[in-house]
């Protein structure tokens, strides 16, 4: 009980820092507000916002939420018959018809990107975020279909399913920007998802498909 005390009191603590940090951020943008500032309105010391995010991006990309094992994560988890591609369009269909908070289909979040967008550094980091998603899908495909090292298949079908996950992020982006509410960009987006679909050969849609399971007797 004492354990789930402490780790309670340790999530309330990050989410409150978090919720402070962002809301100083929207207020005066994120290179105008210190790590201090942040810790004073929490009521806590700058050592502990540290604690919980190392650095002052975190508290805007925290590692958890913002993986570069996204893409990669979705292909090692899909079902057999599915190839790598058709997984990652399946779970963007997903997140879109449920209107999911990682890709931005919420309420509110037009300022909150904007805010992102201005940052170079925040900016930096998400260019940094989508090459490691690259390079992770390009190892776990190696790996999946046992390519050799210098074949360099694996790495062109990662470029081809992380360009196309990129594509539906910055059109959600591009979409909040312009004001559209979260079921315009959603109708959009899933548009854009059967264009996406609808020109990928069999080639790619046909590439690491898991095999299925043996029935067991």
């Amino acid at each position: 009980m004492s354990e789930g005390l402490r780790e309670r009191h340790k999530r309330r603590t990050r989410q409150r820092i978090a919720d402070v940090a962002t809301g100083l951020f929207l207020e005066r943008g994120f290179d105008r507000v210190t790590v201090a500032e942040v810790a004073a309105a929490a009521e806590v010391s700058v050592n502990t916002v540290y604690n919980y995010f190392p650095a002052k991006e975190d508290l805007v990309l925290p590692p958890d939420q913002a993986s570069p094992r996204r893409i990669a994560d979705i292909v090692r988890e899909r079902p057999p018959g599915r190839s790598a591609a058709q997984a990652v369009l399946d779970r963007l269909r997903e997140e879109v018809a449920r209107r999911d908070r990682s890709l931005g289909l919420t309420e509110g979040f037009g300022p909150f990107f904007a805010m992102m967008r201005a940052a170079p550094t925040l900016v930096a980091r998400l260019e940094e975020l989508g090459h490691r998603m690259n390079d992770e899908l390009a190892a776990v495909l190696a790996e999946e279909t046992g390519t050799a090292p210098e074949d360099p298949l694996p790495r062109v079908v990662a470029a081809q399913i992380s360009g196309y996950h990129s594509l539906i992020f910055g059109e959600i982006g591009r979409r909040v920007t312009a004001g559209e509410r979260p079921d315009a960009i959603a109708e959009a987006v899933t548009e854009l998802l059967d264009a996406i679909e609808e020109m990928l050969g069999a080639p790619m849609l046909g590439y690491a498909v898991r095999e299925e399971r043996p029935c067991s007797e």
